[in-house]
């Protein structure tokens, strides 16, 4: 997935224009979002607005690629997730953020609750099966849509590394799924 114009978006962003920064928000959201997520955030919503706050204060000082920018970005959200996760374990008691009513008064339907909830379980206890290296790969490759490289920058290994995590988690994972007969 690439950010069509980049150079363009991010001159603009630096700028300060909200069109841009739509743009920026509508590619990178959802992919941070989903890491967040897969991760186990208690609130992956907000951590994610959290790192978009980090870049419109950090924005004007980047200079670089797309591909510069985005493993950015989820250096990032790698430092803001591994801040929350310690925050957690030091005050493992505190209410997860999300759970008060939605501001707008709607609430989503219990099949989509459900549906979302039975996924997001049934992800993670895939998962498990994985180290915390490999997951971090696997969720940044598939779920952040990164490229080796990308991967590689965040996580702070070098690419020969990621691709044997990558590697190893995927065998890992055929043979949760071989042993649970799941069908792929």
């Amino acid at each position: 997935m690439t950010i069509q114009d980049f150079d363009v978006v991010l001159a603009a962003a630096q700028e300060g224009s909200a069109w841009a920064w739509e743009n920026l928000v509508s590619e990178l959201g959802p992919r941070l979002v989903g890491f967040f997520r897969v991760r186990g955030v208690t609130d992956p919503d907000g951590l994610a607005g959290d790192v978009f706050a980090d870049i419109a204060a950090n924005i004007s000082n980047f200079e670089g690629s797309e591909s510069g920018f985005i493993s950015w970005v989820f250096v990032i959200a790698y430092r803001r997730m591994t801040d929350e996760w310690r925050r957690r374990n030091r005050r493992p008691d505190e209410i997860p953020s999300g759970l008060d009513s939605d501001p707008a008064g709607t609430a989503p339907s219990a099949e989509d609750v459900a549906m979302e909830t039975f996924a997001g379980i049934e992800a993670a206890k895939m998962l498990e099966v994985l180290t915390d290296a490999q997951r971090d790969v696997i969720n940044l490759r598939v779920v952040a849509g990164l490229t080796l490289e990308e991967t590689a920058q965040v996580v702070g290994k070098p690419v020969g590394a990621v691709k044997a995590l990558q590697r190893r988690g995927v065998a890992a994972l055929r043979r949760e799924i071989s042993r649970r007969g799941v069908s792929p």
